[in-house]
């Protein structure tokens, strides 16, 4: 008998949840992006932007030493962009006649088309089609990249190798915690989510806000005594949500097929490099673990030289250790 009363005010309970749920839901799914912070805003207002097949691509080009031929190109990793470099970057311009990078597209302040097949190889042509428009397709540029920034430069390189595009001549390529091998990447448990998501992908990226951001991307790839303040990462987060950006995070992780399906492709072309090519390794990271990862480097890439920095640098040196990244970066551009 009492079950039978409760049952009816369970219900009646329910319901008053449910209808207390779509307001708070709607309005949590559908949050604005985050105002960007004087330094973000400053950031975009000195960028610059190109088209690329009718997109609009966000990059930054500054000249530093007067007179020398030197050019570095910065490629960005997932799911960030080009701010990430922000912390040497004036540093790079008092060695480089001129600093570039881009956001990729999908990614910081460029469009971010959807419906959209999202791909290595188009990335690459953007860059290729960045140097174009800046009237350098035929100078010899240095790579500098990061985690997905590390595939564009391998595509980069093989067509440079194969001589598919002339647009790129690469003097050198210096790489920094990518998962160029996809037999040593482990991927978070949010990436792996997102990517196979399937037809609760849209669903689970609206659903992706600051919170899970913060809590399933930050800790276990920052070391522990160099995680970003609250600030930076708000910075990180207003990047992927400017043009609603968090929409297509699971189409942008689809990288991680195309790195196992052309393995051959980009593992080869940096097999067979001939130009100076170095590795900055922050060990703590749990993506690209050490030592797996840095014996298979050591094994493909027996030429390259490798500067590894302290124990506790995991998965963004470049922020994490900004002056140990430079340093390294530098001793390897100076050795030739």
């Amino acid at each position: 008998m009492v079950r039978r009363d409760r049952l009816p005010r369970m219900r009646e309970w329910w319901v008053h949840v449910g209808l207390l749920a779509i307001p708070l839901l709607a309005a949590y799914l559908y949050i604005p992006p985050p105002k960007l912070s004087p330094a973000l805003h400053s950031w975009k207002l000195s960028g610059k932007y190109f088209t690329y097949k009718g997109l609009r691509i966000f990059y930054q080009d500054s000249f530093g030493v007067v007179g020398s031929p030197e050019i570095v190109v910065l490629l960005h990793g997932f799911p960030t962009s080009s701010y990430d470099w922000y912390k040497i970057w004036e540093g790079l311009t008092h060695r480089f006649h001129r600093v570039i990078a881009l956001d990729f597209l999908g990614f910081g302040f460029s469009d971010k088309p959807r419906p959209h097949h999202y791909s290595i190889f188009e990335q690459a042509s953007i860059v290729e089609a960045l140097l174009q428009h800046l009237g350098l397709q035929n100078r010899r540029v240095n790579l500098l990249s990061h985690d997905y920034g590390d595939i564009v430069a391998q595509e980069l390189l093989y067509r440079f190798k194969q001589n598919r595009s002339g647009r790129l001549t690469i003097k050198s390529l210096c790489l920094s915690n990518g998962g160029i091998f996809p037999e040593t990447h482990r991927p978070l448990l949010l990436h792996k989510i997102l990517k196979d998501g399937g037809l609760l992908s849209p669903i689970l990226t609206r659903m992706l806000n600051f919170f899970v951001f913060s809590r399933g991307l930050v800790p276990p790839v920052f070391g522990p005594y160099t995680r970003p303040s609250e600030n930076e990462l708000w910075d990180m987060w207003a990047t992927i949500r400017h043009n609603d950006g968090n929409l297509i995070v699971d189409s942008l992780l689809q990288y991680i097929n195309q790195r196992k399906k052309f393995r051959r492709r980009w593992v080869g072309a940096l097999a067979s490099v001939t130009i100076p090519i170095h590795f900055i390794y922050g060990p703590f990271d749990p993506v690209h673990p050490y030592p797996e990862f840095l014996e298979l480097y050591r094994k493909t890439l027996p030429r390259s030289t490798v500067s590894i920095l302290d124990d506790h640098i995991s998965h963004y040196p470049q922020l994490e250790d900004p002056m140990g990244f430079l340093n390294a970066y530098m001793g390897f551009i100076n050795s030739f």
